[in-house]
């Protein structure tokens, strides 16, 4: 190895480390406020980036189907619901179950976007219901349930996703057009616009997410049920409109993160799998409460995967999950146990 070699593999790091980055604050965000260890957080990426590939080749989204399957299942359960008595936020469920469903259906069927910034809006439109909709019909009647349970019903629900994801993209991968087809040469290392895309769009999403929880009042309500569920819900602040909310903007957060890669790699109906993964990796790191030191592990995880491709391929992934074993064994010695508040 010499020094271009490694510079060429630092780059990759970066970029990959910045896409689990992503991943990372993603699953922190929605284990901190709903004490879900999210498992399909990948399928938003797969979904995302099929999705950006079939409205490219001018073919309606599979994921419109889904996201209207689950609208309607949402709603019936949100009557059955009203029916027994329970207290419904007939505001927000009906945002998520027919204005954007409405939105999506106009977007896809009636404008039919060719343009690629109003492609990526299309995408996104279709993939941020999805999270406050599977929230609501796996999620939410589990939600004094054990972190054990919850991690079950995600394995589960990781499954059933994988498997609607065969059905409805097929067993072939897709890629998309870039969104900066440029290439620079920097000190005889060549640097594609795209990658700088992954990188740029990571960092504004990262300093958007920072000044959203640390100057926004519904960020600070977000960090407040995060915090302390109980003293969250006794200060009127809608818990279970916080659990929609984080899994609105993981699922935003998957969807950017893969049309971000769909130019860079062809992306398949379970490639979020690994993806998710590793971003789980990194959010270990953090403790699954900490984005910086996610974001951190992100990077890491991302300089491992590239060095380790150099050096011993085949065993690549093998070494970027022996990297949880030291940091589980570090937190064991040094984090004292707490039970749940509930």
């Amino acid at each position: 190895m010499d020094l271009q070699i490694a510079l060429l593999l630092g780059q990759d790091g970066i970029v990959n480390g910045a896409v689990y980055g992503l991943m990372a604050l993603a699953l922190v965000l929605v284990f901190s406020v709903t004490r879900v260890i999210f498992i399909p957080q990948g399928e938003f990426v797969a979904f995302g980036a099929l999705s950006m590939a079939m409205l490219q080749a001018e073919r309606t989204p599979a994921t419109l189907w889904l996201l209207l399957g689950l609208a309607g299942a949402t709603l019936v359960v949100e009557l059955w619901r009203h029916q027994r008595g329970a207290a419904v936020e007939w505001r927000s469920a009906l945002t998520w179950c027919v204005a954007f469903p409405a939105l999506a259906t106009a977007l896809v069927l009636g404008l039919k976007p060719g343009a690629p910034a109003l492609q990526a809006l299309t995408t996104l439109v279709l993939i941020a219901p999805l999270g406050p909709l599977l929230y609501r019909l796996a999620y939410r009647p589990l939600a004094d349930a054990s972190v054990l349970m919850l991690l079950i019903v995600s394995v589960a629900l990781h499954g059933v996703l994988v498997g609607l994801g065969l059905y409805f993209f097929g067993a072939e991968g897709s890629r998309t057009t870039a969104f900066w087809d440029a290439r620079f040469d920097l000190g005889g290392i060549a640097i594609n616009g795209q990658s700088l895309v992954v990188v740029g769009v990571t960092g504004v999403l990262v300093v958007a997410m920072f000044w959203f929880f640390g100057h926004s009042m519904v960020g600070k309500a977000l960090r407040a049920t995060a915090i302390n569920r109980v003293g969250a819900r006794l200060s009127g602040i809608p818990t279970e409109l916080s659990g929609d909310l984080s899994f609105a903007l993981a699922a935003v957060i998957g969807a950017v993160s893969g049309m971000l890669i769909a130019p860079l790699t062809t992306v398949y109906y379970d490639t979020g799998f690994l993806i998710g993964l590793k971003g789980f990796v990194a959010a270990i790191v953090g403790g699954l409460a900490s984005y910086p030191l996610a974001l951190a592990g992100a990077l890491l995880v991302g300089q491992i995967e590239a060095f380790a491709s150099f050096w011993a391929s085949a065993y690549k992934e093998v070494l970027v999950f022996t990297l949880i074993i030291p940091v589980l064994w570090w937190r064991s010695l040094h984090s004292h146990h707490v039970e749940d508040e509930e």
